[in-house]
């Protein structure tokens, strides 16, 4: 690969990785606690290219070769990608692919106590965690809220998911939640956003049926598309 090519190549990955950093966009693809590294990494990039470059003309300009192959500059193409076409976030799609995982038992022996309200806010990943993991029976006759979005893996049938990542988009796997006497769920496009309102069917989850309990839906409302759509 010539030594221009290796430079532009360096300088539009470092503007890649500035752009969906500071744009938000890279929380598609990695946990907010890799931001900081995302800019500097970026920077670097940008700044070493830039050396490169400015040398390179003081110098009078590298050192030209007769045989120029057109495949390095296929390595540009994921570059192009990210500025042209940002892939979304994972959705339903990837939700009826895989096979959901029973999330690991917490370190504590004991759940914190709900929230006091009348129907507390949980992640869907602490929400099935309890389900699974907590025998103390707190969920039971207890309303919470969950949001996530909407996935229909069968005709007929009505989920709730989110995905739940450890690191990066690659390592995310699904948290569902089966959704009862869910008419007007059963009706919205798969993917929409909504934040649901109802109590645990108790004994749902089980290893059979890939831990996916089952909530009795009391009220159900659209959201907006959150900023981060994953869990962590």
């Amino acid at each position: 690969m010539r030594r221009e090519t290796q430079n532009l190549l360096l300088f539009l990955l470092g503007g890649a990785l500035l752009k969906i950093a500071l744009g938000g966009s890279y929380l598609r693809y990695v946990k907010p606690a890799l931001f900081p590294w995302l800019v500097v990494a970026g920077v670097v990039m940008v700044a070493l290219s830039a050396f490169a470059i400015v040398r390179d003309i003081r110098a009078g300009g590298p050192e030209r070769h007769e045989h120029n192959s057109r495949s390095p500059w296929m390595l540009l193409l994921p570059v192009f990608a990210i500025f042209l076409i940002a892939p979304p976030a994972l959705g339903s799609d990837s939700v009826t692919r895989d096979r959901m995982v029973a999330p690991a038992a917490p370190k504590e022996s004991l759940f914190p106590n709900l929230p006091p309200e009348q129907a507390p806010l949980l992640s869907m990943s602490e929400f099935v965690t309890r389900v699974i993991w907590d025998d103390s029976g707190a969920l039971n006759g207890r309303a919470v809220r969950l949001q996530g979005f909407v996935v229909h893996p069968t005709p007929g049938t009505t989920q709730l998911a989110r995905m739940r990542i450890s690191c990066c988009a690659a390592d995310a796997a699904p948290v569902k939640v089966d959704l009862a006497a869910a008419a007007q769920a059963a009706e919205l496009p798969a993917d929409t956003w909504i934040e649901v309102t109802g109590k645990l069917r108790p004994g749902t989850a089980t290893e059979a049926n890939d831990y996916v309990p089952t909530l009795e839906t009391v009220l159900i409302r659209p959201i907006p598309i959150p900023q981060d759509t994953y869990e962590y």
